[in-house]
């Protein structure tokens, strides 16, 4: 019998990639998503990123089996003609199909339990130490308590946006309220946007907003041709004032990172406020506002205005060590300036990653980032799996040669900032053809 099957070429398939107009392939079937966009739970900043091309790796990477039955509605008709994988491929796909077999995916372990105790905990102990101690060292600490609590609802709401840490979806989603709105004053709904993002077009200049820091951080200095963020839909201008900030980025990164959550707060607003489809956006605005009635209140019980800025001051800077966490997993690592492509999903993950080297017991100081390589190619696997698969994806790279980057912690701090210094110098160029101030003159100037 003749093939019924109606074809189109990867060529043909390109040209569906815009709003209003978007294909995508599966293992060779043709899916027309243009309307599904609007309400993907991922946001449509993936599928747009995307468009166009077979998305088979990510696709496994970030559903379960149970949504394969979905897609039919979506089929079109057509098929890639020249539809193929390559051997990386089929060796991931692989790994997740045995990873599923094995139960990986289910077996979350006791993790969210315990990490919820120890919420409690800290909050408890940081009310206690400002509301029953007088003294000026007791509020220090509780701020710093505090600021222990922040770093593990950041955890919990990490992993609870990648798979249900809870038994019921409806739990789940109250896990990431509780967590993110209302404990540490970020919208759930802007970091599973923006962290979507950052997965699929990990450290592409243009695409991961996880890289695009500027005016104050730039790891390459590719920044310095003013790129364009695909994600924010803005120009990253490189101007004498970035030129300024980013020449002394090495010394400053610490001291940005102490206070670097005053920027997601600010991007929490922006996404609630702004005219974007933002699922459940009441809840989250009002999980938000709890928040900032019961953080400042806190602050309000202590004795006088010194002690309550030393406070915040104390509570946001011990929070910096996860926002330098973030930043030591992928600054250092291979960038690229281009669109995420669906083909070289295991290549681009791995490049663009790197490991922290921690014994197990200090596996809930980095939660799951320590297994950032792990983390990126299987983001639905419970952070209690992680180290227990990569033996599997250490020996899928040595077969495919390609790199399986790790580094102890403070090895890591060394390569971000060895990384943030080479721009800083290469910025410092006053060949370069960017507008200078006196400002910069000034300070700049040698001899």
């Amino acid at each position: 019998m003749e093939d019924s099957r109606k074809y189109i070429s990867s060529e043909e398939l390109k040209n569906h990639n815009k709003p209003g107009d978007l294909w995508i392939s599966i293992q060779g079937k043709v899916y027309d998503v243009s309307d599904w966009v609007k309400e993907h739970p991922g946001g449509d900043f993936p599928l747009l990123n995307l468009a166009g091309q077979d998305v088979t790796d990510a696709f496994v990477a970030f559903h379960p089996a149970t949504a394969w039955k979905y897609l039919d509605k979506f089929f079109n008709g057509f098929y890639l003609e020249d539809y193929s994988a390559s051997e990386v491929s089929k060796d991931y796909r692989r790994l997740v199909s045995e990873f599923t077999k094995m139960g990986l995916y289910e077996k979350k372990g006791h993790v969210c339990l315990f990490t919820m105790c120890l919420m409690a905990m800290l909050f408890a102990t940081s009310v206690y130490g400002i509301l029953c101690c007088q003294s000026l060292l007791a509020h220090m600490i509780s701020g710093g308590l505090l600021g222990c609590l922040w770093i593990q609802s950041g955890w919990i709401g990490h992993d609870s946006g990648h798979y249900q840490v809870m038994s019921t979806r409806g739990l789940n989603r109250f896990a990431q309220v509780l967590t993110g709105n209302c404990i540490a004053g970020i919208s759930i709904a802007w970091w599973k946007w923006n962290h979507n993002a950052h997965h699929i077009a990990c450290n592409s200049l243009e695409y991961d907003p996880d890289l695009q820091h500027m005016p104050f951080f730039v790891v390459s200095s590719k920044f310095f041709n003013s790129l364009t963020s695909y994600f924010y839909d803005r120009k990253m201008t490189f101007d004498s004032f970035t030129r300024y900030l980013v020449s002394n980025q090495h010394w400053t990164f610490y001291p940005v990172m102490c206070f670097a959550r005053i920027n997601l707060f600010a991007q929490s607003f922006i996404l609630l406020l702004s005219n974007k489809n933002v699922p459940h956006r009441v809840e989250e605005i009002l999980g938000v506002i709890s928040f900032w009635i019961w953080y400042p209140l806190l602050v309000s019980c202590l004795p006088n205005w010194g002690e309550r800025i030393m406070f915040v001051i104390a509570s946001f800077t011990v929070t910096g060590i996860q926002h330098v966490q973030f930043c030591l997993n992928h600054f250092s690592s291979e960038i690229y300036v281009a669109p995420p492509k669906g083909n070289d999903w295991f290549e681009k993950q791995t490049n663009g990653s790197l490991n922290i080297s921690c014994p197990s017991w200090m596996d809930w100081f980095h939660g799951g980032l320590q297994f950032q390589i792990e983390h990126h190619l299987f983001p639905r696997l419970p952070r209690c799996q992680l180290r227990k698969v990569s033996p599997f994806v250490k020996d899928l790279c040595i077969k495919h040669c390609l790199p399986y980057n790790s580094a102890s912690f403070f090895k890591a701090n060394a390569l971000t900032i060895t990384t943030l210094r080479t721009a800083a110098l290469q910025a410092r160029d006053l060949t370069k053809p960017v507008p200078k101030n006196l400002l910069w003159e000034a300070l700049n100037t040698h001899g």
